[in-house]
């Protein structure tokens, strides 16, 4: 009886050491994204919140509300408005249309996916290690959601000028380079112009498969003018496969 009390005491100093290493392992992660951020949360338990992917629920045996989904809802809100301020004060001569035209590139899932990929916030989310093997740290949904929350989260913790700072520093910033790519990433508006300059009508988009579960579908989408298929593209979107599908018809046609 006495042996097997001893290994189970031993059991149990091990299962502690093994937590508090994790722990450390976990604050230091912290502090290298707090310093990344420029920001100190009087709540470390929110920035923790906010990096929690519904997959590491597996692991962490809690339920759904403790992922970052609910912040991840403030944060797109809260991103809105801060950047909706910003672009009405910066350009007080632009219309409504142009003003929303700026506003769903600066707040598009690419836009923040990349955002998040310049200061590596994928390094620092939490998933299980299916997700993980899958790519998830580098998938763009996850990367935007993971940075809205993170937004929430300081929100929360600091109020909406502290929220203001941190977007500021990381996306506003980079305003007239995220304008710039956009427009040079627009292949769609370019194959329009090309098709319409020749008279050839408006180019068409067809999705030819899908792939994938709802919540991570791969689309394959064909760009067509006047019937011919010209080009073939892929994304996790239709949004992005299309654009996709447009590059490589400018590029068949020698235009880029």
């Amino acid at each position: 009886m006495k042996r097997m009390f001893d290994l189970l005491k031993k059991i149990a100093r091990s299962k502690r050491k093994k937590k508090q290493c994790r722990d450390g392992e976990t604050s230091q992660r912290l502090e290298l994204l707090l310093k990344k951020l420029k920001y100190r949360f009087e709540n470390p338990a929110l920035l923790i919140q906010a990096l929690k992917h519904r997959s590491y629920l597996s692991i962490s045996n809690e339920p759904r509300i403790f992922s970052n989904e609910r912040l991840e809802l403030l944060g797109d809100a809260v991103l809105g408005l801060i950047v909706t301020n910003y672009l009405y004060r910066k350009f007080p001569k632009k219309e409504e249309g142009e003003l929303t035209t700026m506003k769903s590139i600066i707040v598009s899932r690419e836009t923040l996916a990349q955002t998040a990929a310049d200061f590596s916030l994928g390094h620092f989310i939490f998933l299980n290690d299916a997700e993980k093997r899958a790519g998830g740290k580098a998938r763009t949904s996850i990367l935007a959601d993971a940075l809205e929350a993170v937004i929430g989260a300081i929100y929360i913790d600091g109020g909406i000028e502290e929220a203001e700072k941190v977007v500021n520093r990381l996306i506003l910033k980079n305003l007239t380079r995220i304008i710039n790519e956009e427009k040079n990433r627009n292949y769609k508006s370019l194959l329009l112009e090309y098709s319409q300059s020749k008279g050839l009508g408006l180019p068409v988009y067809h999705v030819m498969n899908e792939e994938g579960p709802d919540h991570d579908k791969l689309f394959t989408i064909e760009a067509r003018i006047q019937g011919q298929i010209l080009g073939h593209g892929k994304g996790t979107s239709k949004k992005i496969a299309e654009q996709r599908a447009a590059q490589n018809a400018l590029k068949k046609l020698l235009i880029i």
